[in-house]
């Protein structure tokens, strides 16, 4: 949890809240078509709960932020294009809000999906 003192007072931001910022900055990146999560029991909790950072994965240990994206690409788009997008978008996005450095934005590409073509 990042935290930081003001003369009116204090401000505390979770880790749950930046993953929240980077989860909407994911979904807004070209070529992503959606997050998944790390691991099987994360994906069956994702269909029983709506989580607004599902596939996100923040840690913070007092110093530096470290982000983890897992995400699903449209198939025909460059993979590291993509890639490459959602790391700058997430930090970027991430820092404006915050005013804190993030020292790593991780991008794993978990699967490939094609659109409906009509």
């Amino acid at each position: 949890m990042t935290e930081e003192n003001t003369p009116l007072g204090s401000i505390h931001v979770t880790p749950r809240a930046i993953a929240s910022i980077a989860y909407h900055a994911t979904l807004q990146s070209y070529g992503v078509v959606g997050l998944t999560s790390k691991n099987l029991v994360g994906g069956l909790a994702q269909v029983i709960v709506k989580d607004p950072t599902h596939g996100v994965e923040v840690r913070y240990d007092g110093q530096k932020i470290k982000i983890d994206l897992y995400i699903i690409v449209e198939y025909g788009t460059r993979i590291k294009s993509v890639a490459d997008s959602v790391s700058h978008t997430v930090r970027f996005q991430v820092e404006k809000a915050l005013g804190m450095t993030v020292n790593e934005v991780n991008v794993h590409v978990r699967g490939l999906r094609i659109s409906d073509i009509d």
